[in-house]
């Protein structure tokens, strides 16, 4: 009899073999017996040490000189997931977060991820990258079976911010995803960002913020199930997830996630860049108590961003930034404003400000006192 792994990587790999695995055969010999090896000797290598969002790795703004080759490394990672009390996801993973790292390089650059897929792991994996040019966004280079590695390199031709996910072929797709598998990348131009007018941009802060709606099942008493592993969850999460109705929507993995102690964290007078991604379904950011000065909603670089907005759109398969310079101290909330979504399901953030009250912008003139409708 087959063990659950064995049959979950044979239905993995039948629902791949029709779109990745005669992709890849074509890749490596019709399309790499035909090109020559691109010779990047004389580029300078550098390797940056991916961190789990909300936080950014170390980079720079404007590009120091001319493109480089930046090293990524990547381990796929199967486990559990408290998603709210009692609610257990049997997630899928970039380097252990949802969402998955974010990565930073500039127009130009070459990005080299090594792609690993643990031994332990179930399933096989890949990775499709919005930002890249070619058949799949490297789907079909990079998939991966338990136990394997692979790298990946291609060069980052367009700016903005653009997401990654999972993609190894047929209903796998969309399962992977919806368990996690998800993250952004963020090609800046080398000169840095630059507003409306094209002047230069800069930011005090950056967090990234993926949003995730998650398909966790009931029994017949109305409660969560919990399962073994990521195998025995998916018969019954595959007919949640095509319902439509997700049991959460949350900002970094799991309901508070980006509240209380986890909250982000900024100064008055500072700007801070929202990155904001959802690889699935469409979204709507909204800073309560704040505004979007620079806006690029769809995410790219090159557009001229809107200005002063009280929300914006994130489409489904997508990332979008905004800029905000914070004025006021305070708790903020940052929710995607289906107040449904953002109250009862899950997708709220706060962001803690430290500063000094100004009343001109905001005063309470008259406190609360008693009303006798008179």
């Amino acid at each position: 009899m087959l063990t659950r792994r064995a049959a979950l990587m044979g239905a993995a790999g039948a629902a791949a073999l029709p779109v990745l695995a005669k992709a890849a055969k074509a890749d490596s010999t019709t399309v790499h017996e035909a090109a020559a090896p691109v010779d990047l000797t004389s580029l300078k290598r550098i390797k940056r040490e991916l961190v789990a969002p909300p936080f950014v790795h170390e980079h720079e703004q404007i590009a120091p000189g001319g493109p480089r080759i930046v090293e990524f490394e990547m381990k796929i990672i199967e486990k559990e997931i408290e998603v709210d009390r009692g609610a257990y996801l049997q997630g899928m993973t970039f380097d252990g977060s949802i969402p998955g790292p974010m990565m930073v390089v500039h127009e130009g650059d070459y990005v080299e991820l090594t792609l690993i897929n643990p031994p332990e792991n179930m399933l096989q994996h890949n990775i499709d990258f919005h930002a890249a040019t070619g058949a799949l966004g490297g789907g079909a280079l990079t998939l991966v079976n338990p136990g394997e590695k692979t790298v990946l390199r291609f060069k980052a031709t367009r700016p903005g911010t653009f997401v990654y996910h999972c993609a190894p072929g047929g209903p796998m797709i969309p399962w992977h995803v919806a368990s996690g598998m998800a993250g952004t990348i963020m090609v800046l131009p080398r000169e840095g960002l630059s507003d409306h007018n094209g002047d230069p941009v800069k930011y005090d802060r950056v967090y990234y913020i993926g949003e995730n709606e998650f398909y966790i099942p009931k029994d017949e008493n109305g409660d969560y199930i919990r399962y073994e592993d990521v195998g025995e969850s998916y018969p019954d999460t595959l007919e949640v997830m095509n319902g439509l109705i997700p049991s959460h929507v949350v900002f970094n993995g799991k309901v508070g996630a980006l509240t209380g102690e986890n909250a982000m964290k900024a100064k008055q007078g500072e700007k801070v860049l929202f990155v904001h991604s959802q690889a699935n379904r469409d979204t709507r950011p909204h800073l309560i108590g704040g505004h979007g000065d620079l806006v690029w909603e769809a995410g790219k670089f090159n557009n001229v961003p809107d200005r002063d907005l009280e929300t914006w759109f994130i489409r489904g398969g997508s990332a979008g930034a905004a800029l905000y310079e914070f004025l006021q101290p305070g708790v903020y909330a940052y929710v995607n404003h289906n107040l449904i979504e953002a109250v009862n399901l899950g997708a709220t953030a706060h962001v803690v400000v430290e500063g000094e009250w100004n009343n001109d912008l905001m005063e309470q003139v008259v406190a609360p006192t008693e009303y006798s409708g008179a």
